[in-house]
C-alpha cells in the first residue's frame, strides 16, 4: 500500500531504527510502514475500537487512550519521534500537548489543516466558517476546536520555547507545489512541522 504525500514526508524524517510514539495512529498505516521499511519500534495510541482492531489486524502495537488525559503513562525520552498527523486541532489543549510531546520523544512532527489557506480567507470574507476540502464539517459538527494558521503555530512553539527543524505544506490531495513553498501560509492546505526543544 502506498503512503500518502503527507506520510511518506514524515517517513523520510524518520531514522531508521527509532523508537516511535504515533498519537491518533488510525488504522496503523503509518507506523505501519515504519515498521516494515525503517524497522521502527514503538506504539500507536487510539482511542476508536475500529481502528485498534486494524491496527491488531497489522501487526502493530496500540493502546486505546485518549491523548487528551496526557501522555502520563510514558516516561521522558521514552521515544525518539512523538507523531499526530491531523488531530493536534481536535485536541482540548493543544499547547500542553506539545510540551507532553517533547517530553516523552527527542523530536515531535505534527500535521494539521491550515486556517489561514486562502479558501479559508474567502469563506470568513463572506461571513461564515469554512467548509473546504481540508475541513469538510460543519461549524457545529466538526472536531476540530483549535484551528490555527501556519503562523500562529509558528508563535506558539516560539513562546514556548520550541525549535521548528522543518516544515512544509501540501494541499487536501497531500500535493506539493512551488507556489506552497513561496506562499505556505496563503495556499498550504494542510502543514507538516518538525520540531524539538531549543
Amino acid at each position: 500500500m502506498s503512503l500518502r504525500t503527507d506520510m511518506q514526508i514524515i517517513s523520510e524524517w524518520i531514522e531508521p531504527g527509532s523508537r516511535v510514539l504515533d498519537l491518533g495512529c488510525g488504522d496503523g498505516t503509518l507506523l505501519h510502514h515504519l515498521q516494515t521499511h525503517q524497522q521502527v519500534s514503538g506504539y500507536g495510541l487510539e482511542i476508536e475500537t475500529q481502528h485498534i482492531i486494524e491496527c491488531v489486524a497489522s501487526g502493530v502495537n496500540v493502546l486505546q487512550m485518549d491523548v487528551d488525559a496526557g501522555l502520563s503513562d510514558f516516561d521522558e525520552d521514552s521515544f525518539d519521534y512523538v507523531i499526530m498527523t491531523q488531530a493536534l486541532q481536535a485536541t482540548r489543549h493543544p499547547d500542553k500537548l506539545l510540551d507532553e510531546i517533547l517530553r516523552v520523544g527527542r523530536e515531535g512532527i505534527v500535521t494539521f489543516p491550515n486556517f489561514g489557506h486562502w479558501r479559508s480567507r474567502l469563506h470568513l470574507l463572506m461571513g461564515h466558517m469554512p467548509v473546504t476540502a481540508a475541513l469538510p464539517s460543519e461549524w457545529y459538527n466538526t472536531e476540530n476546536i483549535h484551528l490555527c494558521t501556519l503562523i500562529d503555530f509558528e508563535r506558539l512553539c516560539k513562546d514556548r520555547g520550541i525549535k521548528i527543524l522543518k516544515r512544509t505544506v501540501v494541499d487536501h490531495r497531500h500535493r506539493s507545489s512551488i507556489g506552497m513553498r513561496i506562499l505556505p501560509n496563503l495556499l498550504g492546505e494542510i502543514a507538516i512541522y518538525r520540531f524539538q526543544r531549543k
